[in-house]
């Protein structure tokens, strides 16, 4: 064959590999409402909330330190930089199996110098005499009649194309942790500076007391009663140092680096309030999360599957084919044409593989269980947004009615100790309207945290922060 009929053969042969036995692919019907969840637990959105897709990270954290927090994260986290790795790799298997569509051409040359001894040589011919060789070809290459190798390739692309939504999923998931971490840290330190300041507030109830009771003014008893909560106070101030440490530690793992004392909260005071957002159409929403699509794409891959299983019970063709030439001068190989095509077609037929038949209904089985998941992590996003918006409906009554307890509280807590002054109480009504106190202003704490922790998993859960 001439060396020109090749590539209009290699075309005629790719043209005829376009047959596919894949099953023709649809979008699953959502196993969840179009609508979010509605009734009392559940507030409806603000008339100026903006839409997740138009909030990007920086805007929804507005707390400056936060942001560098953030960012040092996204440069160091190790989870998330084996998220990308697996994002090349991925895309590297995808070129490897797209790479079997083509021939893979490999080239080869050599030469020769003979000197001739004078004695052979005839009157006017050169002693030396030099060759060349060269040879052009390609191996076992398969012609994809069935779409065997196309479909492969494509489960490998939707492999590739899941695995960058995962990235995109590990890079909410690790915003969403280090904001709460964060959080979490302000509200432990605030907690740890109220345990601090009841402590000293008790110590010093505890020594007038312990006067009074050297000149015989009050019982043992008392003595004993008052030095309850000095004991608990200390406990607690020990517990929320502890608490705090491993917070810092948390976030420092999470930052892939030494974080600087300055960017630390000192409490819930001085870290800025998040954005509102609004939680639009579920149908919507759920549909552009990267979880949601990182299933659709390996749902679509498991199609992919079943053709390349289907394909392998059919006829398969591969071709070698080789161009070799010898010459004294190697600009004639591809000049002149005295290069030669050779083609060895290799054809080989599954006559009766109970293995290629196993392989069908094994992909077609996991074509029902990626299904299944698909389906699943819909309806765990579902649960997950709608767990945030019960939370955002009702976390400021609840912020309301424990503010409006921790100060009724702290008056109780005020009035027995003048009554017990007065000698009118024992100091066991002062223990239990202290108790009373200190538990009131640490739920009040961990209210506030709840609060902005929802807002930052509601963010997340509609895929905010996959920028």
């Amino acid at each position: 064959m001439n060396k020109h009929s090749f590539p209009a053969l290699l075309g005629v042969l790719l043209a005829l590999g376009a047959c596919s036995l894949a099953p023709e692919y649809r979008s699953p019907e959502s196993p969840v409402p179009d609508e979010w969840p509605a009734g009392a637990a559940y507030a409806q959105d603000g008339p100026d909330f903006p839409q997740v897709a138009e909030l990007g990270w920086r805007d929804f954290f507005t707390d400056a330190v936060l942001q560098k927090i953030i960012r040092q994260a996204l440069d160091n986290n190790r989870d998330l930089r084996l998220a990308a790795l697996n994002v090349e790799r991925a895309q590297g298997m995808y070129g490897i199996q797209r790479g079997d569509l083509f021939p893979s051409l490999r080239g080869s040359g050599g030469g020769t110098r003979q000197r001739r001894s004078g004695d052979l040589s005839e009157p006017g011919q050169a002693r030396t005499a030099t060759q060349y060789s060269a040879d052009l070809g390609f191996a076992a290459w398969e012609l994809d009649f069935f779409g065997r190798i196309r479909n492969l390739s494509q489960q490998a692309l939707e492999e590739y194309l899941a695995t960058e939504e995962g990235r995109r999923g590990a890079q909410i998931a690790l915003i969403n942790q280090v904001a709460r971490t964060y959080f979490q840290l302000a509200a432990d330190r605030e907690n740890l500076a109220l345990a601090r300041s009841t402590l000293d507030g008790q110590q010093a109830a505890y020594a007038l007391i312990k006067r009074r009771f050297d000149v015989g003014m009050v019982s043992d008893l008392d003595l004993k009663r008052a030095l309850v909560p000095v004991d608990t106070a200390r406990a607690e101030v020990a517990r929320y140092t502890q608490l705090a440490a491993q917070d810092r530690n948390a976030l420092v793992l999470l930052a892939g680096a030494a974080i600087p004392e300055e960017w630390l909260p000192a409490g819930l005071e001085t870290a800025n309030l998040l954005r509102d957002v609004a939680a639009g159409v579920a149908s919507d929403v759920l549909l552009r999360r990267p979880d949601v699509m990182a299933a659709e794409h390996r749902l679509k891959g498991a199609y992919a599957s079943i053709g390349a299983a289907r394909a392998a019970l059919f006829p398969r063709i591969t071709l070698t084919g080789s161009l070799g030439s010898a010459s004294t001068e190697l600009s004639r190989l591809f000049a002149n044409g005295t290069g030669t095509w050779l083609f060895a077609p290799q054809f080989s037929l599954p006559i009766f593989d109970t293995r290629l038949w196993a392989a069908l209904r094994v992909s077609e089985t996991e074509r029902e269980i990626v299904l299944a998941q698909y389906e699943k992590t819909v309806q765990m996003a579902f649960r997950e947004v709608a767990d945030a918006l019960a939370v955002r409906g009702t976390i400021d009554e609840q912020l309301a009615a424990q503010e409006s307890l921790t100060a009724t509280v702290a008056d109780t807590y005020r009035l027995a100790e003048r009554r017990y002054n007065s000698g009118i109480e024992s100091y066991l009504s002062v223990l239990d309207a202290q108790r009373s106190h200190f538990a009131a202003q640490q739920s009040l704490v961990t209210l506030r945290y709840a609060k902005l922790a929802a807002q930052i998993q509601l963010y997340a859960a509609l895929g905010g922060g996959a920028e």
